[in-house]
């Protein structure tokens, strides 16, 4: 990327719940035009643009030109890191959880 474009986390481009359901969206189709996007929520085409840049920025979201409309679908392969993330505190929460149990199982001994 150059320097004017900017990279935006991952994490970050994904807290919000609009940013999850365009990634939801996309997840169930090849591409998608603006418009179609668009009719699943209550707001306007400029609000929706504004946040599939978000995505765009983090990598999420790619777009080509057919004509005059604009198509979008999903790269999903930054939502690795998330994944990653997630992975390490669900081995951290099943260790904990599984001390837990022995912690429990002593105590009715």
């Amino acid at each position: 990327m150059s320097e004017n474009n900017q990279v935006r986390d991952v994490f970050d481009a994904i807290a919000d719940p609009t940013r999850r359901r365009l990634i939801q969206l996309l997840t169930e189709a090849e591409e998608i035009p603006l418009h179609e996007l668009t009719a699943q929520f209550q707001m306007g085409r400029t609000a929706v643009s504004k946040h599939l840049t978000i995505l765009k920025e983090a990598g999420l979201v790619l777009d080509r030109k057919v004509g005059r409309e604009t198509r979008f679908r999903l790269n999903a392969f930054p939502l690795k890191e998330v994944q990653d993330w997630v992975a390490f505190y669900s081995k951290y929460w099943s260790t904990n959880m599984l001390r837990l149990k022995q912690l429990l199982e002593e105590e009715e001994e």
